[in-house]
């Protein structure tokens, strides 16, 4: 529970975030490419399309890097002012259930009560941390990359458009690529859980066409 991340600075982003980000910053850009073949007419509006798609992943980008800052920042006080809860003279059993309710279920029930008195003690008898809690630079590292994450997943949908003339064409081969996409991040998310790699990455392409067009025919 203490916050010690100055002193064993945890990964920037686990797996699961950077493909977590690039899974809805690629969501985000085929809600755009999936309409271009009906609503625009023209190359300048299909440009008009690729400019709104790139705009909206800016904003949810920016606005998913702050929120990760902040949601680092309502953690680690959390943290903290559990430590102080446990360390201001509360009984042994207080103390220890308030380890278990910030332990993961299962491995607070392993450890068992002769395990959650353990960490306890050694919460009362670690040094003080008398700073606030505060964002370092690694939450700042975490947030930029949350942005470029979800930006970045814009581009490899845009370049058809790009390339080709036939927009018909070109939207049928970004969606292409989307779906490739969400299978390779489904594939790495099932390996990384320990799954069958290939029935997760069919579960999210399907999983992420579904979404698409339930966005699209909720008007996203």
């Amino acid at each position: 529970m203490d916050s010690s991340e100055e002193q064993k600075p945890a990964r920037v982003l686990d797996p699961v975030e950077r493909v977590t980000e690039v899974i809805f910053g690629l969501l985000m850009a085929m809600t755009f490419t999936g309409t271009i073949s009906v609503v625009t007419a023209d190359r300048e509006a299909e440009r008009l399309m690729m400019i709104a798609a790139l705009g909206c992943n800016l904003a949810w980008g920016l606005a998913d890097a702050v929120m990760y800052l902040l949601r680092a920042l309502i953690e680690r006080t959390r943290n903290r002012t559990l430590l102080a809860t446990v360390r201001s003279g509360a009984d042994e059993a207080t103390g220890r259930a308030l380890v278990a309710d910030a332990l993961p279920a299962r491995l607070a029930s392993a450890a068992g009560a002769d395990g959650l008195e353990l960490l306890r003690r050694r919460l009362v008898e670690a040094p003080a941390t008398p700073r606030l809690p505060r964002l370092t630079l690694d939450d700042f590292k975490g947030a930029l990359g949350v942005f470029l994450l979800v930006v970045l997943a814009t581009f490899p949908l845009v370049v058809p458009f790009l390339l080709l003339e036939d927009t018909n064409l070109a939207v049928r081969i970004s969606n292409l690529i989307g779906l490739a996409v969400l299978f390779v991040a489904g594939w790495m998310l099932a390996r990384y859980a320990g799954a069958k790699p290939w029935q997760g990455a069919i579960v999210l392409t399907i999983t992420g066409a579904l979404l698409i067009a339930a966005i699209i025919a909720l008007g996203g």
